[in-house]
């Protein structure tokens, strides 16, 4: 792609868009792209970032075995309020890119980092959330129809109300099938992306293989699947941009840094688009 250095950041990121315009576009979203919906970001420098202030090995399956009670209060501490948000523009805009590309014959795949429900609350129709959902529970007992690697239950059945008003192993949240414990359904760290069926995994890697242009959005590239994703720009020489305001520079400089907020940008570049006679 070539660089008009004049060029606005939503005329770059439009043009990209129509150079591959029946092809596959992958965009992949962290918690950036929520800020502007009240959710703080989890590596960011906004002074609420989620790891600002935990250390990352209580996000993990062995704390939640050592010490299930104080890890059930950390997530939902942290967690639980995502569900009250509402998406923002950056993740309606999305929704119409996504209409505007499958429209033209192109292939279209939102590859979430976030575990809230905003994208799928916005619309979108073609997404992988790789490292699960707030709003699920899944149970621990092997072989029980709520467990991995395909089951899961909505988090309304966990009965979080009763543990949340006091919080204790005997209020611990319970799978209503085997009674075994119920734990979050999402991926820890410690865990990997091919434990569950609803992360997608072999959907992800055909994207890497295939897309023809990767828009990042509010991510810090600093976990495994947007390595993954960047490291397919670099192999195959796939045009890649990145959406993150303040950020004039991408660590990889073969992907475009778009130093703007989202959810000013991508409704732009949408409207553009909707304007082409």
């Amino acid at each position: 792609m070539m660089i008009d250095v004049n060029a606005t950041a939503a005329q770059r990121l439009r043009r990209a868009l129509d150079d591959v315009a029946s092809g596959y576009v992958a965009v992949i979203t962290g918690a950036g792209i929520s800020l502007a919906s009240g959710i703080p970001t989890f590596r960011g420098t906004d002074p609420d970032a989620v790891w600002a202030k935990d250390v990352t090995e209580l996000g993990t399956l062995e704390y939640f075995v050592a010490e299930p009670v104080n890890s059930w209060r950390w997530y939902l501490d942290r967690f639980i309020h995502t569900l009250d948000k509402q998406p923002n523009a950056a993740h309606a805009a999305l929704v119409q890119l996504e209409r505007q590309h499958v429209a033209n014959g192109g292939e279209f795949l939102l590859v979430t980092q976030n575990v809230d429900p905003l994208h799928e609350r916005a619309g979108a129709q073609q997404y992988v959330k790789v490292h699960g959902s707030a709003d699920r529970v899944r149970c621990v007992g092997r072989g029980c129809i709520h467990a991995a690697p395909a089951g899961s239950l909505d988090l309304s059945a966990a009965g979080v109300e009763q543990f949340l008003a006091a919080p204790s192993f005997a209020s611990l949240p319970r799978c209503p099938e085997c009674g075994e414990l119920l734990r979050p359904h999402v991926l820890w760290f410690d865990e990997f992306y091919g434990e569950h069926e609803d992360f997608q995994w072999p959907r992800v890697l055909d994207c890497t293989r295939r897309a023809d242009l990767c828009l990042f959005v509010g991510t810090s590239f600093a976990v495994g699947v947007t390595r993954m994703f960047v490291e397919a720009v670099l192999r195959r020489h796939v045009v890649a941009l990145s959406i993150d305001p303040g950020v004039d520079e991408t660590p990889h400089r073969h992907i475009l840094a778009l130093p703007e907020k989202a959810e000013v940008l991508l409704p732009d570049v949408v409207a553009m688009a909707a304007n082409v006679p």
